[in-house]
């Protein structure tokens, strides 16, 4: 599929990888671009950037997420590519974080995406045309040894993509999972301090939003299920693949290094 004379909805269009997305599709020729986000004011700078739609979003919530497929439809007709990019980092350490922070990151990193499928796949397969894309992490196809719920509900973002695109690949209907490892957005300082987790997101040099922005209008192109904008997070895929146990011994020894 071409961005060209699509209308696209990015949500967490305020910043990071949404507001590199946002100008990007703008660049490329979208018809009409809604950039959503929590942070109302800042989507909005960015809309009037890209001449963009600025819709607040609070993502952890399904009346919001419906209430945004209803105002961009209502404003420019049919939503024909929808990103599911807002994000939260959830908290460090493993499983003692508290049930309020899991509680969030499960309805921002998981349920938004579910949200936005349910209300938008009954309009898609009609017309057998669409595009799903979820933003996951490298850390859902690998770990993030920092954080245990963000691994958790990275995780449960790619199988779900994953589910998707097997359920309505063949109907029409398209499903990308956007995996980025170490990317420079406020989202990477909170993760930075931890020395395992600043080691694992460095392995693969840290990129732009800018450089995501690329290789997500590549993989539209592509229609491909996995959006890698690193290229050693498919060769440690496949490591963990193979040789699971080896694949541990080294992430092991990866923290064990970074910490002492």
């Amino acid at each position: 599929m071409e961005v060209a004379g699509r209308h696209v909805v990015v949500t967490g269009g305020a910043g990071g990888i949404g507001r590199a997305l946002i100008r990007r599709f703008a660049q490329e020729g979208a018809r009409a671009i809604v950039a959503a986000d929590r942070d109302l004011a800042g989507a909005q700078t960015v809309a009037a950037e890209a001449g963009a739609l600025a819709v607040e979003l609070d993502a952890g919530r399904e009346s919001s997420v419906l209430a945004l497929v209803a105002e961009a439809t209502a404003a420019h007709g049919p939503i024909d590519i929808f990103i599911s990019n807002a994000g939260v980092p959830g908290a460090m350490g493993g499983p003692e974080a508290p049930d309020d922070v899991w509680d969030e990151a499960w309805r921002v990193n998981v349920m938004a995406h579910v949200w936005a499928a349910r209300a938008l796949l009954p309009e898609m397969l009609e017309r057998g045309d669409g595009y799903l894309i979820n933003t996951a992490s490298a850390a859902g196809l690998l770990t993030q040894v920092s954080s245990l719920v963000y691994s958790v509900t990275k995780h449960a973002a790619v199988s779900l993509a994953e589910w998707m695109a097997i359920e309505y690949g063949e109907r029409g209907v398209r499903v990308s999972c956007i995996c980025p490892q170490g990317v420079r957005t406020p989202m990477l300082d909170l993760a930075m301090d931890d020395p395992a987790g600043a080691a694992a997101l460095t392995s693969g040099g840290l990129i732009e939003p800018e450089d995501v922005a690329d290789a997500v209008v590549a993989g539209i192109r592509d229609e491909r299920m996995l959006i890698l904008p690193h290229e050693n997070v498919a060769g440690f895929m496949a490591l963990k693949g193979s040789d699971p146990e080896r694949w541990l011994k080294g992430m092991r020894r990866m923290v064990r290094t970074a910490r002492s």
